[in-house]
Order: structure tokens, then C-alpha cells, then sequence
């Protein structure tokens, strides 16, 4: 790997959001990011933070980002990591920067006994699933994702 990995600071803000857009854009999602700098920045380095950024620098710039939380598994018993997003820019990719950030967070489970490493894939991003099978990944097709958000979320949680 040509690069390093690093916690990111509350000046990648801007940066940040940067690597969302690409990603969404790569995602053909772009038109549902509604992310701003404010909600990233209070997110990430608020009073209590619930989510958290890795950074991946190569020829002195910013070339990608992991951003995760901390799950829980019932049935393993302990903590987890849920990776939310990986990406890396197109011009940085093929150094090793994407596996730089997953084994970062997998040191970061062994090193805190977390019982699992886990994230979503694109069911057509067949590179993104190669890379994913690549690094050790098994790809749970038993299991469907859920999602209630905008006005579903709105009638569900204004429920008597």
C-alpha cells in the first residue's frame, strides 16, 4: 500500500462529505444524499459521537474513507462494527487503500473483542463484491434488509 490510514479530524469535514457524494454518485444514489457539513460535523466530533470516520491519505490527499459504528449482535453477545460506507476515489484505487481500511477496522475488533466485522454490498457492484469475498467476506444471502425512513418512519413513530 502507497499511503496511510488515519482517524478523521473535525477540518476533513468538508472532505468528507466530498467521498459521501462520490460514493453516492458511483452508487447512482446521488440524488438522496441530503447530508450536510453541520449534520457530518455534529455526527463525527459532536458532544457524544455514534459514528466514526478512517481516512485514507495517498500522494498527499484525501483518497477514501470508512465510516462505522458500533452494532451489538445478540446472539454473538458482544459489540460488533457495522461499516456504513467504504470508498475510495477512482485515480487512488489498485494500492491497497480499501484493504488498509477493512483490516484497520478488523484490528479494531480483535484488539476490543468485538464479535463481528459487518456492512451492505450493492447486489450489482460485482467489483465492490469481489473485493468485499476477497478479504474474507461471506455474503449472507439468508438475510434481507429492512428500512423505514421519510413519511413511513413519520406514521410509524407517530403511532398510538
Amino acid at each position: 500500500m502507497t499511503g496511510a490510514i488515519r482517524p478523521a479530524r473535525a477540518d476533513d469535514v468538508p472532505v468528507i462529505l466530498d467521498l459521501i457524494r462520490g460514493l453516492a454518485a458511483y452508487e447512482k444514489l446521488g440524488h438522496k444524499v441530503e447530508a450536510t457539513e453541520d449534520g457530518i460535523a455534529a455526527a463525527l466530533f459532536g458532544p457524544s459521537p455514534r459514528v466514526f470516520c478512517d481516512l485514507a491519505e495517498a500522494d498527499g490527499a484525501v483518497a477514501g474513507f470508512a465510516l462505522w459504528f458500533y452494532s451489538f449482535s445478540t446472539f454473538v453477545g458482544r459489540h460488533g462494527i457495522y461499516l456504513e460506507d467504504l470508498f475510495v476515489r477512482p485515480e487512488f484505487r489498485g494500492r491497497g487503500l480499501g484493504k488498509a481500511l477493512v483490516r484497520k477496522l478488523a484490528r479494531r475488533c480483535l484488539d476490543q473483542n468485538l464479535g463481528r466485522l459487518e456492512w451492505s454490498v450493492l447486489d450489482w457492484n460485482e467489483p465492490a463484491i469481489q473485493f468485499y469475498r476477497a478479504q474474507g467476506a461471506r455474503l449472507l444471502d439468508d438475510w434481507t434488509m429492512c428500512r423505514v425512513e421519510g413519511e413511513a418512519l413519520r406514521t410509524l413513530g407517530e403511532a398510538p
